[in-house]
């Protein structure tokens, strides 16, 4: 999973993370990425915490889709 905007030539920080689907519960498999100049910004702290409390593994991703057409 890669967070924000990497540049080109900028160095990428890897980081593991728990984060969890909100529907079923199952466990984002292998780590995230992001730039070296966005880690640890407070913008970066509030998008992860948006991402953790919204996430949606692919199988309940593809059944919210289904259900609304």
């Amino acid at each position: 999973m890669i967070f924000g905007k990497i540049s080109e030539n900028e160095k990428k920080v890897k980081f593991n993370v728990e984060i969890h689907c909100t529907n079923c519960g199952k466990k984002v498999p292998g780590g995230c990425q992001v730039g070296e100049k966005y880690y640890q910004t407070e913008l970066f702290k509030v998008e992860l915490e948006n991402f953790k409390r919204e996430y949606l593994c692919g199988i309940c991703r593809d059944k919210k889709r289904r259900e609304k057409q």
